[in-house]
């Protein structure tokens, strides 16, 4: 049977990440959808965690992908593709920290996207009750104003090893940063999460 080249394009999808970096960086506009498609939730996640915000989160994952089609060129493979994207979240979180810190005094934070959209910080729902409903996000609530306890960097690591379960190696690879100092970001980040929980 004659496979066409636009079934071969469907049959061949399944292209890793790095492929698919090397691909935009040839002008594959397909190849970035694929990616944004692949991450955008949990860039997202990561970014209103780290940034304690979910307005803030939702620019800084914005401009991340921006950041990935601007410089997929840059990408030179000898790290995961995904160590090299999380570094950019997270360079830019701690820009947006930086630059931002006054305003975001001011903001409060959102429990819902403009669009209505639930939190993505908040823990999935199985259809509770009100109840279980109001447990639930109070347990968020106290998570997330432990999380903002954090530095940027506990928080990132943090996330990291929770949310994408990295190693302290790939974490330390992402944060620009000794192993030693990864643990350390990991390890007080987590104490520090433990305290705060047990004292809420």
């Amino acid at each position: 049977m004659m496979v066409t080249a636009g079934e071969a394009g469907r049959l061949s999808v399944e292209r890793t990440d790095e492929e698919l970096c090397r691909a935009i960086a040839a002008g594959d506009a397909g190849a970035f959808d694929q990616l944004v498609e692949r991450y955008q939730t949990r860039t997202f996640r990561m970014a209103a965690t780290i940034l304690a915000n979910e307005a803030d989160g939702r620019d800084v994952s914005q401009e991340a992908f921006i950041r990935l089609y601007e410089n997929a060129h840059r990408f030179d493979g000898r790290s995961r593709f995904s160590t090299w994207f999380h570094r950019i979240v997270v360079n830019l979180c701690i820009d947006n920290q930086r630059r931002n810190r006054w305003w975001r005094k001011m903001v409060p934070l959102l429990g819902k996207s403009e669009e209505g959209d639930e939190a993505p910080i908040d823990p999935p729902s199985d259809d509770p009750g009100p109840e279980l409903e109001a447990i639930r996000k109070q347990a968020a609530g106290k998570l997330q104003e432990a999380l903002s306890g954090l530095s940027p960097s506990q928080r990132a690591a943090v996330m990291l090893s929770v949310q994408e379960d990295l190693s302290s190696r790939e974490i330390a690879a992402v944060l620009k940063c000794s192993e030693a100092t990864a643990r350390v970001h990991l390890h007080r980040g987590v104490t520090r999460l433990m305290k705060t929980m047990k004292e809420a």
